[in-house]
């Protein structure tokens, strides 16, 4: 039961009572009370007596109230187990899509828009920069682009790419694919990943069912003895939604056509312009900075996993060609040097991290950091929030979690919002791990605050009889990251929805969540969070002397010389993890920065993924065994570029920079700090995206961002 001072929040949960019907009559219901909204101001006001009250504060109104039910709306079909449901939220997303193309190209509103900025009103520091921004964003939308045929290309460019975006991430949502093995094939993989997959029947019979969703995959790759099992894998996993390769040259090529309709050079100097780096040439010369740094440390760490390779080949009298480190080999010999050289067995360390103690002790983390309380709502606590009285209508699927959020009392006592988890995978789930919005928070028309609510989806290993789902280290700090933009989410307190959360510019929006990732690197922290799975209850603690052979379950908290073992791994093959990341951004530029539209069309973009994956990565793949570079489209498989982060993946490489300065400067010496958490919370995460990001990083380091801290972690530094 929650705590009496937790037991009512000021706002009701969402519903998520939704059927196919309902939710398309609901997105209809939104679109037409917006286009009301937006045809009344065209109707009532003029240019000259236009102000920020009577034009866009309407529009803001309408664009919060709209945001609590369109984003739910879309959220359906990322986790529905109803396909019909889900066929219906992408639908629902389509026509939501194209009213925002439409609104966003009205030239009656935006010639209102364009008069309150002239008029140069005396307005808040969030007010102006709302107004600054819509006006931009109009212009962005072609409003520049004289009426005719060439605006009109733009308009249709702009629906083409919206139903792109949905189609491809729908196909990766929903891709079934995989391999029959027999056991022998799966030689070395995990028995309680084996025994989980189906079982075949037929002229399958005797073989298992290993799929591409990450529970199945990385265990796979990581484990699996024959070089020919993880290859299968791997070239498989890379060729597993190949209906989004014309999808995404048709997507690559209309970005370039619409950029220069605006014209700009190219799609990559159009996105990065409103970013932190502002022009392409920043982020190509840190990209190119970087891969320089990096690429020494890469080629040493590649003959030293080559070394490994060929005593292990050797040690099992294989055959196998030890001349060459291949792209299958990595996961697998990265996790063999861990367990050789640093005596680092990561199926041992998981033990400690059972998934529920984990996400309480990761809760207590930002409880103490923040000044925050988590009350895990279930039960009749779940009844009694529900409008209507049905526990089961406030989460979407039966193994959600609910909490509500509340400031601590040192903060105020007051309600901040509500987070759900939803953490296995299921069918036609969303396949990686992120954080949804489900609806922001706001001012609304009253001046009373609204409250947000937020949704971590990943796909974590499930449960069985004999063991708790178990977490890798670094699926640890995949939740770390992850509930890290949910706390982003939750506590940020802006007036309009548009700025809430992490609605910040995409080369910002990742640094909050990755340096609450050094929490999973701190000795003090690792231990607070670890409790060995045998202590969960007597069932689990029988396996685990079964499995084990011990006569006594270990101590409950990690052992310090496990930790110590694990952290002096934090940068073992660093440089190739980093030179992979440098491949996803450096593909990205190019394909976004072409010399001209005629390059873009001639370029062959599988090939250019490839060959660039090999020229970065150093490592091989079936291109130096007598194929080519078309071997695999795993730019098909990149929801990132089609999804929002196009010409702007290299935000997760330059906002480490910003990430390691703040933990360095302000976090390393007591990660535990309380009060310079709470700074953190209400200078940092608080302001969204209501600020220049610039501005708000120099505010809580008290200077202007540096990459010292970033390159000295790295190694690299010169």
């Amino acid at each position: 039961m929650a705590p009496a001072a937790y037991k009512k929040p000021p706002q009701l949960p969402p519903k998520f009572t939704a059927t196919p019907d309902t939710l398309l009559r609901d997105t209809k219901r939104l679109i037409e009370r917006s286009r009301n909204v937006q045809d009344a101001l065209v109707k009532d006001v003029t240019p000259e007596q236009a102000n920020f009250k009577n034009v866009l504060l309407p529009v803001a109104h309408d664009d919060n109230e709209m945001a609590i039910e369109s984003h739910i709306i879309g959220f359906y079909q990322a986790v529905s187990m109803d396909k019909a449901l889900r066929d219906a939220s992408t639908e629902a997303e389509k026509l939501l899509d194209d009213f925002s193309i439409e609104s966003s190209m009205r030239e009656d509103v935006f010639r209102l828009v364009d008069a309150v900025l002239q008029k140069k009103e005396s307005l808040d520091a969030e007010s102006q920069r709302l107004l600054e921004k819509d006006h931009k964003s109009y212009i962005r939308n072609g409003l520049n682009v004289p009426a005719g045929p060439k605006r009109d290309r733009f308009k249709e460019i702009k629906q083409r790419l919206s139903a792109i975006s949905i189609a491809f991430q729908k196909n990766l949502n929903e891709e079934q694919g995989g391999i029959w093995f027999t056991r022998e094939e799966l030689d070395g993989v995990p028995d309680d990943v084996v025994d989980g997959l189906k079982v075949g029947e037929g002229e399958n019979e005797g073989k298992l069912w290993l799929t591409f969703k990450y529970p199945d995959l990385f265990p796979t790759l990581k484990y699996a003895s024959h070089a020919e099992t993880r290859k299968r894998v791997f070239v498989a996993n890379e060729n597993k939604c190949n209906g989004n390769v014309p999808l995404f040259r048709e997507a690559i090529l209309l970005r370039d056509e619409a950029a220069r309709i605006l014209g700009y050079n190219n799609h990559a100097e159009f996105r990065i312009e409103d970013k932190m780096a502002k022009l392409p040439k920043t982020v190509d010369d840190f990209l190119g900075d970087l891969r320089t740094r990096l690429a020494p440390g890469g080629k040493q760490e590649i003959e030293k996993l080559l070394e490994l390779k060929k005593t292990d080949l050797k040690a099992r009298s294989l055959s196998d060609d030890d001349s060459k480190y291949f792209l299958w080999d990595h996961r697998y010999y990265d996790r063999l040097m861990l367990e050789r050289d640093f005596s680092l067995d990561q199926q041992v360390i998981a033990e400690y991290f059972p998934l529920q103690t984990t996400i309480q002790g990761m809760l207590k983390i930002f409880e103490e950091l923040f000044g925050l309380a988590f009350v895990e709502i279930t039960g009749d606590d779940r009844t009694a929030l529900a409008d209507g009285g049905k526990g089961s209508d406030i989460v979407w699927h039966e193994d959600v979690q609910v909490f509500s959020v509340w400031d601590d009392e040192g903060e105020g006592a007051g309600f901040v919002g509500y987070l759900y988890l939803d953490l296995f995978p299921r069918d036609g789930k969303y396949g990686h791990a992120a954080n949804f919005n489900l609806q922001p928070g706001y001012i609304n028309k009253d001046g009373k605050r609204r409250y947000p609510a937020t949704a971590l989806v990943c796909n974590f290993s499930k449960p069985t009889p004999k063991k708790p789902s178990l977490l890798k280290h670094d699926e640890v700090i995949t939740l770390f990251h992850e509930l890290g933009h949910g706390i982003h989410d939750l506590v940020s307190k802006t007036t309009y929805s548009r700025f809430h959360g992490t609605n910040t510019v995409r080369d910002f929006v990742e640094a909050p969540s990755q340096m609450l990732e050094n929490w999973c690197w701190t000795p003090s922290q690792l231990r607070s969070l670890s409790h060995h799975y045998s202590h969960l209850s007597p069932e689990y603690e029988a396996a685990y002397k079964e499995a084990s052979g011990a006569d006594k379950k270990p101590a409950e908290q990690i052992p310090n010389s496990l930790i110590s073992n694990l952290i002096s791994t934090k940068h073992v093959n660093d440089a190739l993890f980093n030179l992979r990341q440098l491949h996803f951004g450096m593909f990205d530029m190019t394909v976004h920065e072409p010399k001209s539209h005629e390059e873009i069309e001639n370029l062959d973009i599988t090939s250019t993924y490839n060959r660039l994956r090999h020229e970065i990565s150093q490592l091989d793949g079936p291109e130096v065994l007598g194929g080519d570079w078309a071997w695999g489209n795993g730019q098909a498989t990149f929801g990132h570029l089609i999804g929002g982060y196009d010409a702007g993946y290299y935000g997760y490489l330059s906002s480490q920079v910003y990430s390691t300065d703040m933990f360095y400067s302000v976090f390393k010496d007591d990660p535990m700090n309380g009060k310079e958490g709470r700074r953190y919370r209400h200078t940092v995460l608080e302001r969204g995206g209501s600020m220049e990001e610039m501005d708000i990083l120099e505010e809580f380091l008290g200077r202007k961002p540096s990459t010292e801290a970033f390159y000295k972690e790295l190694g690299i530094a010169k």
